[in-house]
């Protein structure tokens, strides 16, 4: 660049659009998208790393897509090309892979290709991309405003990380105002510039979450805004009006804002809610949907979810659709919201999907010869006997006779299940009352087919069972981790803390939940650490969990050691709370660990409840005294107040959160495993000084050595080297910050 093309670039950049000189240089000053580049997700790892993969951004207008890009081409160390969709062609394309592959030749340099509005390329320009994304000369990053997985070559998406940008919040907008009121060299802030907090709120409100929106609005209506007396610029409510008057609807017909909001609206009215059907109905009407798409989802809907709960339904809405067809837009907005309102408000049935049971059954089962009695007798009456024995419901009284009309192998088959709404509610006791009569007179005479009355499906649950070994801790400790995750499922960008990781049962659970996010391992001892890292050491090393050796108290400095600004979405931990040394401190660190929206979930097991080793053994050949005074010492053990392992109970933990203003679930459960008793575990129960205390220790507390003698030797004699029931008790504790 010589000194015209300086001056020339520097001018531009002066006279850009105030959105343009806003535009974020860095990650510390890139506001919104927490769940994308927050402290602790993948992205912003990959980033300040310099480890990207291929990445599609996926998005509406003015939610940082571009910018993404951009700050990566002001951090990373590799050559950063950047295209528009709309203006390349495939001549560009080749010119930058040809740039690309000069640059890995000869100074083994990485190249990032940035394509803008990917989608607009056509399939033959995604294909073009393709083997070069795929052997590594480049790097894509695309930009889209439309869902990838429909506007994208599958490959391509296949091959990259897809990362959706949600429009910002409000919270998010005052900040982008506010930065660029402030801002003295790229903003306002050398201008004495006056708003009013109710301008203010009407730009940010009408912005709709596009900062761009937002930020074209405000320049707007400072630079058409001449000073007052004192030479400050008031930008009043009445401005900001005129500088934003209509707000954006994001609404493409063939994308997914089309779609979702026609489902949104669909459900609503599904769910008999008439504020949220007349909603989404004004969304679809404001941004210009068709009102005649609208009328044919209706009437499906008028057949699929009301049928017979209110036969007229589908007259209503079949009449409004006519209506509408007579005296168009904007009057036949009338007639649309009628059919809307009437739909929502009526009873709902889907009995009419019995017809798509009808039809699996067709598709699935041989194809059943029509009963002699239904086929037409107009032919072949008297050769081959059809239409014999039919009976003509008419003759009869009602009208109705007892007769099967389904084919021999399908005779007790139902697919009509009237529903107990609206006008159907009169037809089910009939219904069924016919069903009954039909199925009593095939028993009657002598027709019965038990194959159809008596079958029942394999049971895969209870085979996988019967085939289980005796061996089953690895299950049963999987059981816990898959129970405890499901109680609050995280999402794929969400930050994870495990405490007391120590085997990693939660933390590799966690690691393949959060591809996107980042998960954190809290150990107390240095070979755990030691252990976790090498186990992790094969996968990827942004995959990698962050395991911090350090003890409760101690881990939000470590945390912010780490990733400064860190908060977890999911804080999760296995016997957690029953390793702390201070349990008055553990709510409240892990409250200040935890995102504005998390969730705590703890699977703790409670020795007080847990197996009696008095319960394994046949203790007949004691003398009963003996036998008397071990089941004491075992309650007291277990009701200890002093013993830090045996003073809680599930209700003590459930207290301590809600105190602190969690709303909390709890769930206590008995846990059945099989465990083998090894002469190895024999001793560690009867050692003697051993830290934590044995089970020896403690009773020696309240038994002498002539008692625990015996006790020892009808262990000995009877449980080692056998396997046996043991019982512990697990509470699954579900803790959710107060709004």
């Amino acid at each position: 660049m010589d000194l015209f093309d300086h001056s020339r670039q520097t001018q531009l950049d002066r006279e850009a659009p105030l959105a343009a000189r806003m535009r974020p240089r860095s990650l510390d000053e890139f506001i919104g998208q927490d769940a994308v580049v927050g402290p602790g997700r993948l992205l912003r790892r990959a980033i300040q790393a310099d480890q990207l993969s291929s990445l599609i951004f996926f998005g509406p207008p003015g939610t940082g897509k571009t910018t993404l890009a951009q700050i990566i081409a002001n951090t990373t160390s590799a050559h950063f090309i950047a295209l528009n969709a709309v203006l390349a062609g495939v001549k560009d394309l080749r010119e930058a892979i040809a740039a690309a592959q000069d640059l890995r030749g000869q100074h083994g340099r990485r190249t990032i290709l940035f394509i803008d509005e990917v989608h607009r390329f056509n399939k033959a320009q995604q294909d073009a991309l393709l083997p070069w994304v795929e052997n590594g000369t480049v790097i894509l990053i695309g930009a889209t405003t439309e869902n990838p997985y429909f506007e994208v070559n599958k490959a391509l998406v296949s091959r990259s990380r897809v990362f959706q940008l949600k429009p910002l919040e409000a919270a998010d907008l005052y900040r982008v105002a506010e930065q660029a009121l402030a801002d003295r060299e790229r903003g306002y802030g050398d201008r004495p510039i006056e708003l009013e907090p109710a301008a203010l709120d009407h730009l940010v409100n009408v912005a709709n979450g596009d900062a761009r929106a937002l930020l074209n609005a405000l320049e707007l209506a400072v630079e058409t805004t001449p000073p007052g007396a004192d030479g400050a610029i008031s930008i009043t409510l009445a401005v900001a009006e005129e500088s934003i008057q209509r707000r954006a609807v994001l609404y493409d017909k063939e994308g997914d804002a089309h779609f979702d909001t026609i489902s949104a609206f669909i459900k609503s009215v599904r769910g008999s809610d008439p504020d949220a059907a007349l909603y989404w109905l004004a969304r679809m009407v404001y941004a210009g949907e068709d009102p005649r798409f609208i009328f044919r989802r209706l009437v499906i809907l008028a057949s699929e979810d009301i049928g017979l709960a209110d036969p007229q339904a589908v007259v209503v809405v079949t009449s409004c659709a006519a209506a509408f067809d007579r005296v168009g837009m904007p009057e036949g907005r009338y007639p649309l919201a009628q059919a809307t309102l009437y739909l929502a408000t009526a009873p709902k049935s889907n009995s009419a999907m019995g017809f798509f049971d009808a039809l699996a059954t067709v598709e699935r089962e041989r194809e059943q010869e029509v009963p002699p009695p239904l086929r037409d007798p107009s032919r072949d009456k008297k050769g081959f006997g059809h239409g014999k024995g039919y009976l003509y419901p008419h003759a009869y009284r009602d009208h109705w006779v007892e007769q099967q009309y389904l084919p021999s192998g399908l005779q007790g088959q139902v697919f009509y299940q009237p529903s107990r709404q609206g006008y159907e509610a009169t037809l089910q006791t009939q219904v069924a009352q016919r069903r009954e009569a039909q199925l009593a007179a095939l028993i009657d005479g002598g027709g019965a087919l038990p194959e159809a009355l008596t079958y029942s499906p394999d049971d895969p649950a209870r085979d996988r069972w019967l085939q289980r070994t005796l061996s089953q801790a690895g299950e049963q400790l999987g059981a816990v981790r898959d129970r405890l995750f499901a109680l609050a499922p995280p999402q794929r960008h969400h930050r994870i803390l495990d405490l007391n990781a120590r085997s990693g049962l939660l933390t590799w659970e966690a690691v393949r939940r959060v591809p996107e996010g980042s998960v954190y391992a809290q150990v107390n001892r240095l070979e755990d650490k030691l252990a976790l890292e090498e186990q992790a050491a094969p996968l990827p090393e942004l995959a990698r969990p962050v395991v911090i050796q350090a003890d409760l108290d101690a881990l939000p400095a470590a945390l912010a050691t780490a990733t400064a600004g860190l908060r977890f979405e999911r804080i999760v931990g296995r016997n957690a709370f029953g390793q702390v040394a201070h349990r008055d401190r553990f709510v409240a660190i892990l409250q200040a660990l935890l995102a504005s929206e998390g969730v705590v979930l703890l699977a703790e097991t409670i020795p007080r409840h847990s197996q009696r080793i008095s319960a394994l053994v046949d203790s007949t050949s004691l003398p009963k005294a003996l036998v008397q005074r071990w089941h004491q010492a075992e309650a007291a053990i277990a009701q200890s107040p002093t013993d830090p392992r045996f003073d809680w109970q599930a209700d003590t933990l459930a207290t301590l959160f809600r105190q602190a203003g969690f709303t909390v679930q709890m769930t206590e459960d008995l846990l059945h495993s099989r465990l083998y008793i090894s002469p190895a575990l024999l001793q560690r129960w009867f050692a003697v000084g051993g830290t934590p205390p044995s089970y020896r220790d403690q009773l020696v507390q309240h038994l002498n050595d002539q008692d625990l003698a015996a006790i020892q030797t009808l262990c000995q004699r009877q449980l080692q080297g056998q396997t046996v029931d043991w019982r512990s008790a697990i509470a699954f504790l579900v803790a959710r910050q107060s709004s």
